[in-house]
């Protein structure tokens, strides 16, 4: 995936002064998603009413990565509806992404000793799987976040930056 491009957000007139930082590169928010424990993801319901979840998950190959039952209300949203947000926990590193969840199908064994590597990294030993969780004779899969654009900042308004894949 390329790197996103990095800009100014829009904001209505008179709502944000004058920026005067730099902007927030993707290599430090990157780190954010890498680091982080907690992420809020949100779905719509086939009604239009919003549905917010907790979620567990890793940020791998420049896309997050989660697991869970297909029958849990956002994976069921998500199957009507790609359209999602993800944002951290933290009101202090700010960072809201809007892109797609949709599932992986099968995942490879390579590639879930990866994830598997990144989950046991950041939650042993709450949740340790192994790499073969995701593989077809698991049954598997996962879901896997691809941002197409997104805000962060950590020091309101000076660092605001908003990010676009193309």
């Amino acid at each position: 995936m390329a790197r996103p491009v990095l800009d100014d957000p829009r904001f209505p007139e008179g709502y944000v002064p004058q920026r005067t930082g730099q902007y927030l590169d993707w290599d430090t928010v990157a780190e954010w998603l890498r680091d982080s424990k907690h992420f809020w993801l949100s779905t719509t319901r086939p009604d239009g009413r919003p549905h917010v979840v907790p979620r567990w998950g890793v940020w791998w190959d420049d896309r997050f990565w989660y697991d869970g039952s297909p029958e849990t209300r956002h994976a069921r949203n998500l199957a009507t509806n790609p359209a999602c947000a993800l944002h951290l926990e933290s009101g202090e590193r700010v960072l809201i992404l809007e892109g797609e969840s949709r599932a992986s199908g099968p995942v490879d064994l390579d590639t879930g000793a990866d994830l598997a590597a990144e989950y046991a990294r950041k939650y042993a030993p709450a949740y340790t799987p192994q790499a073969d969780a995701w593989s077809d004779e698991q049954g598997g899969g996962m879901t896997v976040f691809t941002p197409h654009r997104g805000f962060a900042w950590s020091r309101f308004p000076d660092d605001v930056t908003r990010y676009r894949w193309l």
